[in-house]
């Protein structure tokens, strides 16, 4: 075997041992998972994660997960806990504590801590049969067979398969709240993942200018608003009501079929019946109109009022495209 195939070989068993993982896990799930889920749903504070190593980053990465899908959460490293950040739980909340082993010494010094605190307490561990997994209110099993590292030292199995828990426990919150795309999108303002959620076709045309001529303009009027408008097209309005689109292409097809154009106005070579669409909606709905047509530009429109012209190099620049 050569070295490509070696490499391959080892990547495909690493995939395939992380699977068979958490395909596993699905027969672990109890009734202990789902009264965590029912904890931290009627719960009125935040979800407490922590973790020591490997574990600790897991713990870091749930606590994104939840908080990005409507459950409050916060992390704590669980050497740091010992040392005074145990005051940043409050009343109300409810700790998760994640550990492979279950019997790391830092995690057997905060576990009394918590329980002491009145804390509702929830264990994931590969463990059950471990401190934390015994003294815990609640027990999330997490138990792999084997690591995928060749010694069975480095967590690879085990952090996938915390991981794994982790979004199980996030998205079952998701579901009970009712979480949908418009809180999603106040989670995530930023980016382009935001603006597919809140960005709206009224947003991009109130930023853009608005081109527009009259049916009986003069081509050469039309061809002038086109260019200083830099949108490549312009609406043709009769009492700002939109009757047709010119665009850069209307123009060249007539350039190649008349010779003179003196007497040609808008009427004679706009498309008539344009795709247009509401202010409100949402500018990834823009995009999906323009690729079903084959065309890079629509109107946007208030009702039947006329309010700009949204071009697919906008969609480009705001990272919808």
């Amino acid at each position: 075997m050569d070295q490509i195939d070696s490499i391959l070989a080892s990547a495909k068993r690493t995939i395939g041992m992380e699977r068979d993982a958490i395909s596993h896990l699905e027969e672990l799930l109890d009734g202990d998972f789902v009264k965590t889920v029912d904890l931290i749903y009627q719960n009125k504070g935040r979800v407490v994660i922590s973790g020591i190593g490997k574990s600790a980053i897991i713990a870091s990465k749930i606590v994104a997960t939840m908080n990005s899908t409507g459950t409050p959460a916060i992390f704590m490293h669980a050497a740091d806990a010992i040392h005074g950040d145990l005051g940043s739980i409050q009343k109300d909340d409810v700790v998760i504590l994640i550990s492979k082993s279950g019997n790391t010494p830092e995690i057997k010094a905060l576990v009394p801590l918590i329980k002491k605190g009145g804390y509702p307490l929830v264990g994931m561990t590969g463990n059950p049969e471990s401190f934390l997994g015994t003294q815990a209110d609640l027990c999330l099993n997490t138990f792999v067979e084997k690591e995928a590292c060749p010694n069975n030292l480095a967590p690879t199995t085990s952090t996938t398969a915390q991981l794994v828990m982790g979004d199980a426990l996030a998205i079952c919150l998701l579901e009970l709240k009712e979480f949908g795309s418009e809180d999603f999108a106040k989670y995530h303002p930023g980016g382009a993942l935001g603006k597919k959620l809140y960005l709206t076709v009224g947003d991009i045309a109130r930023n853009n200018q608005v081109p527009r001529v009259a049916p009986d303009t003069d081509i050469r009027e039309v061809i002038v608003e086109i260019s200083e408008r830099m949108l490549g097209a312009t609406a043709v309005l009769d009492q700002n009501e939109v009757v047709g689109i010119i665009t850069d292409g209307d123009i060249r097809r007539m350039l190649k079929k008349h010779t003179e154009i003196g007497s040609l106005t808008a009427q004679d070579i706009m498309t008539t019946q344009p795709k247009t669409m509401d202010v409100g909606t949402l500018a990834v709905k823009a995009l999906e109109t323009m690729q079903d047509n084959g065309i890079s530009q629509l109107l946007a429109v208030d009702g039947t009022d006329y309010v700009g012209v949204v071009h697919i190099h906008n969609l480009i620049n705001e990272g919808i495209l």
